[in-house]
């Protein structure tokens, strides 16, 4: 039996919407991997760099055991520092299902690559030992990543005050220790007992700065943003009245968002 001519059309609608839906998903699927080249620091040993763009400096040679990486368009003017991606290659000679998980601390780019990978992260590509030699005398690579979750067990977001900070007319720090999924898009500095807060600059990489902070202990406010989320953290800890430059401050809080 043929069906009336108005149904037939309002099934053939539903089933290309379905479609559409399907497809929007994917589009924007958050967990799919994208493909991209890799390369690796050919003058820095086994760990990252200590003067990536990012404002690490040696932190940022050492934060994730050394499992760093340049970026090109995903370092974002310097929002993108601090966030993690898994990395894993696509020669199946030589490569590991898994690959591994590197931070951003740096900004380049080589032979239209994506990661420019410490050698100790590009070494985790590998199946085994001889397998990542095989790989560094590439050089350059087919990988595929995804953006995951930040995640230092038994550390918490962590202020680092800049030696250049001058105290008490001009202050810049740098977050430790980033978590969770999202970016820190904007951060807020309030003075604790009013709550009078001051919107900072990000001077460059994950260095933010203010002249004429305020006074007093200072609460931070940290936007986390995303592809369809913004979420204000406000931590447990506040950076102390008498702040000095080089100090760290344990923020107190471990986000997950």
């Amino acid at each position: 039996m043929a069906l009336p001519p108005c149904l037939h059309s309002l099934l053939i609608l539903s089933a290309a919407l379905l479609l559409l839906l399907k497809l929007g998903k994917a589009a924007t699927c958050s967990d799919c991997f994208t493909r991209s080249r890799a390369a690796y620091y050919w003058n820095s040993d086994e760990q990252g760099t200590e003067t990536g763009a990012c404002g690490y400096g040696k932190f940022g040679a050492k934060i994730n055991d050394g499992d760093v990486s340049a970026a090109n368009g995903l370092y974002q003017d310097g929002v993108g520092c601090g966030a993690c991606y898994q990395v894993r290659c696509t020669n199946s000679r030589y490569c590991s299902e898994n690959g591994t998980t590197v931070v951003i601390t740096d900004h380049g780019s080589g032979d239209r690559t994506g990661f420019i990978l410490s050698r100790r992260a590009f070494r985790k590509l590998a199946q085994t030992t001889n397998a990542a030699s095989s790989l560094l005398a590439l050089g350059v690579i087919d990988v595929q990543y995804r953006r995951v979750s930040c995640s230092y067990p038994n550390k918490n977001i962590t202020i680092k005050i800049d030696e250049h900070s001058n105290y008490p007319y001009y202050l810049a720090f740098l977050i430790w220790y980033q978590q969770g999924k999202n970016d820190i898009t904007a951060i807020q500095l309030c003075e604790a007992q009013t709550f009078v807060c001051k919107l900072l600059d990000r001077s460059y990489g994950t260095v933010w700065t203010t002249t004429s902070p305020p006074s007093g202990p200072l609460l931070v406010r940290m936007l986390f943003s995303g592809d369809d989320n913004e979420t204000w953290v406000v931590p447990v800890n506040n950076i102390p009245e008498n702040w000095n430059p080089g100090d760290t401050y344990d923020l107190g809080v471990q986000v997950n968002v």
